[in-house]
């Protein structure tokens, strides 16, 4: 039991430092993180009363 626990932690650390590297190199290789920009226009109603 204590060796499954044990390669479980060695995957999530392997895992989170995969993440971290693919945040960081992907603009390289290509990945575009930036979110679509578009102007959106709503009317906005005020009731005073």
């Amino acid at each position: 039991m204590g060796r499954l626990i044990k390669w479980l932690f060695y995957l999530l650390v392997l895992g989170g430092i995969a993440l971290t590297a693919y945040a960081y190199l992907g603009p390289l290789f290509g990945a575009d993180f930036s979110p679509p920009k578009q102007e959106i226009r709503m009317p906005v109603e005020l009731n005073e009363s």
